[in-house]
């Protein structure tokens, strides 16, 4: 009788465990079995013609996409009436050329290509010269260079301005920080580069200079609808590299991402020695959210003019707001620091980029010789300059993930002594107090990185009210982009 109790417990023991599976894992199922797919990404397209010299269409022609970071390529062949068309590609930099046997090998064309693009390119091929007729008396000669037409007229037009600053950006509020911060320095290389700066002596010339100035009046008036319609003025009168770093600038300090990154694009293929036009590129492809491709332009940068801060300075602010490393930064920026040690903004970046290095290694970080060398960096930026905030910061980081906690409330203070409105050294120091038992002064620093951030937060949206930014229509999109309301 006693066996048979037991076993009736122990059954509802089961029945009522197994209930309580069910309701507890229930919800699980409901919530899975809901959740909405993902949304399809905007695809990209890339269509066109290719012509003959006479105008005719070309029908089985070879046509060439290839991504400029990986070199990689994709084929089509036109159809029966010249057409071709590509889809489904990733943002990027691209190149366009079209092939034929018995006709010139053509040249390429740069493209720009954003989620949701719709590119429509021109080719035409001529008829190679061996297979032209010629008199006796002249050598056939190889196939030479071909031409391409193509469209070299804005893809956008500038509607207008609103004072509402339609942020839009992608990624978090840091990165849409950072990108703010890359087109106001992108501002300052307005002065141009040394070297670069030619005599105007053509009456075209003249008339651009006079365009251009005219924009630099208007936008330090506040109307930089008419500054951006000079700057472009400009460029049609004079494609130089002052003018086309003129125009992407403006159009990047009012927030019209994509025309800007268009407008350096051709700029740095008329331009190709033009590291600032580059830096500009790699700022506009940040803001668009092409993180890795706009990296790998500021390298380039940095690699046309090694011994210049400043495109490793935009590549230092682009690491840092980075969830993961970007390509070719890490050794740039070693360059830097090794090239400029007294640099204090050098060692920085250069230490946060070995610590996003190290974040991926399986070892204990306390024995990690990328994180030594990463905090003998930081010392020697905080000796270069003791103001420098950050370093203190990412220094108690550091010590934060070495489980030296009381280092790094150390470094959290230094970093708030210099100055009070850190937002980042106050969570910090709230989290470290919090690992050790300090939990009012945790509270009380948690209240004051509240204060430091509503106060930051406040003057950056007003700045950001402050900038008049330009509506724009696209060439396959008519309506206006303006912001919501």
């Amino acid at each position: 009788m006693l066996r048979m109790r037991h076993l009736q417990m122990h059954r509802t023991r089961m029945l009522r465990s197994a209930a309580g599976f069910l309701l507890f894992a229930l919800p699980a199922v409901i919530t899975f079995a809901q959740t909405p797919a993902a949304e399809p990404r905007p695809a990209i397209t890339v269509s066109g013609t290719v012509r003959n010299s006479a105008g005719s269409l070309v029908a089985d022609a070879s046509v060439f996409l290839e991504e400029k970071a990986t070199a990689a390529s994709v084929e089509t062949k036109t159809k029966s009436d010249g057409t071709f068309y590509f889809l489904a590609l990733r943002p990027g930099t691209y190149t366009v050329r079209a092939e034929k046997a018995g006709m010139r090998a053509p040249t390429s064309a740069t493209l720009l290509l954003f989620l949701g693009e719709k590119k429509q390119v021109a080719l035409v091929l001529e008829t190679s010269q061996a297979n032209q007729p010629s008199s006796p008396n002249v050598k056939k000669s190889g196939a030479t260079s071909a031409t391409m037409e193509f469209d070299d007229k804005p893809s956008f037009t500038v509607a207008g301005v609103t004072d509402w600053t339609n942020v839009g950006g992608h990624g978090s509020d840091t990165k849409l920080r950072t990108s703010e911060s890359l087109a106001k320095e992108t501002a300052t290389l307005k002065s141009g580069e040394p070297g670069e700066a030619s005599a105007s002596t053509s009456e075209a010339a003249r008339g651009a200079d006079s365009h251009r100035l005219a924009g630099d009046r208007a936008e330090h008036s506040g109307d930089p609808l008419a500054a951006v319609r000079e700057y472009e003025q400009a460029v049609r009168l004079n494609p130089s590299e002052q003018n086309y770093f003129a125009w992407g600038t403006e159009l990047l300090l009012h927030r019209a991402i994509k025309p800007a990154a268009e407008v350096f694009t051709k700029g740095s293929s008329a331009h190709p020695k033009s590291a600032r036009m580059l830096a500009g590129l790699g700022a506009a492809l940040y803001a668009s959210g092409a993180y890795a491709d706009a990296a790998r332009r500021v390298c380039e940068a940095s690699d046309l003019r090694p011994a210049d801060p400043t495109p490793y300075l935009f590549l230092g602010k682009m690491e840092k707001a980075a969830p993961d490393p970007l390509p070719c930064v890490e050794q740039k920026l070693a360059r830097f620091a090794h090239d400029q040690p007294a640099n204090a903004l050098g060692n920085y970046y250069y230490a946060v980029a070995l610590w996003k290095q190290s974040r991926g290694a399986d070892k204990g970080l306390e024995d990690s010789p990328v994180l030594q060398q990463a905090e003998v960096l930081l010392q020697k930026a905080i000796a270069a300059d003791p103001k420098l905030d950050p370093a203190y910061v990412h220094l108690g980081v550091l010590y934060s993930a070495q489980g030296n906690f009381v280092q790094a409330i150390s470094a959290y203070k230094k970093a708030i002594d210099v100055n009070p409105q850190s937002r980042e050294a106050h969570y910090r120091l709230a989290l470290a107090y919090k690992r050790v038992g300090q939990d009012e002064k945790s509270e009380q620093e948690l209240q004051l990185y509240k204060q430091a951030d509503k106060s930051e937060t406040a003057a950056i949206e007003q700045q950001r009210r402050e900038i008049r930014q330009f509506l724009i229509i696209l060439q396959d999109q008519p309506q206006v982009s303006a912001p919501p309301h």
